[in-house]
């Protein structure tokens, strides 16, 4: 598409000359002899670039840039002026100037700077267009009245700076309501860092909370961030809080409470601006009972808590869900949309679902990947998900799927995935038990789940 550049200037012998040029780089050009008839204009049809001279009758250029900015603030404006000072180039840039250029014009510097605008206002549309797909990607799905209640108070409590703690089950989406706090939240252009708590060994979780020294410890090379100073400005999250041991959550209550600390191994005190979201599947006041939580870090981080309902107690999701991770992963995998049937809906939702969302959504999976044709009924479902023997073919899905395979090794790849997916969900997705049922090293445990692309985000 050919992107149309209004340029706005009193002289018509530059305006005529600049058209000349930009039309020979294959732009569109419309032009204006005032900030009025700029004005007017871009109310009519908004252009991709504004070239605009300062010394205009009517409406001067400075003023015409602030009124530009005002209606449309993500329109890139280039400023020319024969008569140009710091002090003017200054006072444009404040008000949102992309570039100033001075008279008499290099048509070579012309074309340059408008190219570099232009490609920075394609660079705006596509992060604008990312961060959507972001946002989209970790949307919160579900009509239920459980869900459209959490979202109501996640609007609620995002714009401000509240530290929040999200309850709930394995696999209930306790990510995806951090997320949802941040993107609705005023710091939503800074960083969200999220750190695992659970999966992070002790003598290491400091150093990635806090960052290190050079020389701190043995292996400790270089100067470390950690995950508090790359969160400055932003959101924190860290999941799986009440695995957390005593010594580094009274670290993390003094930057509750002082927004200040130190890297491991160094002695200067840093300031930070972190908005703490905590989450755990864990009943932290049975953990404060038992002395391995602080009730004082409890109280800073419970200032507004959120509970994740699961998924049997809010079964008329279930469909929505499905179909949601039927079309990304259809999409994903380059396939045809499938279909669940109502039948095998049915079957979906009256399952308990102890994995909850994560574990409907590694099924969906499952289903697209092995399930041949376009139609999923309940003999592709999962043996274990209880579905009558009346409701099935003779055979079971589950075995079919994998007898249809062409390769031994593909074969012996999908039941292997499957049996893992499978322990894990027995084992309510705890690695180091699965490993231990299973009677498999922890890290070759993780590095098949790595392989076999299981999801095990909350």
């Amino acid at each position: 598409m050919t992107e149309t550049i209004l340029i706005v200037d009193d002289e018509e012998g530059i305006r005529s000359a600049l058209a000349g040029i930009l039309e020979d780089e294959g732009y569109r050009t419309v032009s204006a002899a005032d900030g009025v008839d700029a004005l007017a204009l871009c109310a009519r049809e908004l252009p991709g670039l504004v070239l605009l001279d300062i010394w205009m009758p009517r409406m001067d250029g400075i003023e015409t840039l602030k009124r530009l900015k005002e209606l449309h603030p993500s329109l890139n404006v280039i400023m020319m002026s024969g008569h140009g000072t710091i002090e003017t180039a200054v006072k444009s840039t404040k008000l949102g100037a992309y570039d100033f250029i001075e008279k008499p014009l290099s048509l070579e510097k012309v074309v340059v700077t408008v190219e570099n605008a232009l490609a920075m206002t394609r660079l705006k549309e596509e992060n604008a267009s990312l961060r959507g797909l972001v946002l989209q990607s970790h949307e919160m799905i579900g009509s239920s009245a459980a869900m459209t209640t959490l979202r109501e108070q996640i609007l609620m409590v995002a714009p401000t700076n509240a530290s929040v703690l999200i309850t709930g089950e394995n696999g209930t989406g306790k990510e995806l309501v951090a997320r949802s706090v941040h993107f609705h939240s005023q710091r939503r252009d800074k960083p969200f860092i999220e750190i695992n708590c659970a999966a992070i060994p002790e003598e290491l979780i400091e150093s990635e909370l806090f960052g290190h020294e050079r020389g701190a410890f043995t292996g400790a090379v270089a100067q470390k961030k950690g995950k508090f100073d790359l969160a400055d400005g932003g959101t924190l999250f860290l999941d799986e809080i009440g695995d957390m041991s005593l010594k580094t959550q009274a670290k993390v209550l003094r930057i509750l409470q002082e927004k200040k600390f130190e890297r491991v191994g160094g002695t200067r005190t840093l300031e930070v601006d972190v908005r703490i979201v905590a989450a755990t599947n864990k009943l932290l006041e049975e953990e404060i009972r038992n002395g391995s939580f602080r009730e004082d870090l409890f109280y800073r981080l419970n200032v507004v808590p959120f509970k994740v309902p699961p998924l049997r107690e809010r079964r008329d999701d279930v469909p929505i869900l499905a179909d949601h991770f039927l079309d990304a992963f259809c999409r994903r995998e380059g396939r045809e949309l499938k279909l669940i049937v109502p039948e095998a809906m049915e079957e979906l939702k009256r399952y308990d679902w102890p994995g909850n969302v994560r574990e409907l959504k590694n099924i969906v999976e499952r289903l697209v990947i092995m399930t041949p044709g376009r139609t999923v009924t309940v003999n592709h479902l999962p043996d274990y998900l209880g579905v009558e023997a009346s409701g099935r073919e003779a055979g079971g899905g589950r075995l079919d799927s994998v007898l249809e395979l062409s390769s031994l090794r593909e074969a012996r790849e999908e039941f292997e995935r499957e049996f893992i997916i499978q322990k894990l969900e027995e084992n309510d997705w705890n690695v180091s038990k699965t490993a231990e049922a299973i009677e498999l090293e922890r890290s070759n445990l993780h590095r098949k789940i790595k392989s076999y692309g299981i999801d095990m985000r909350k």
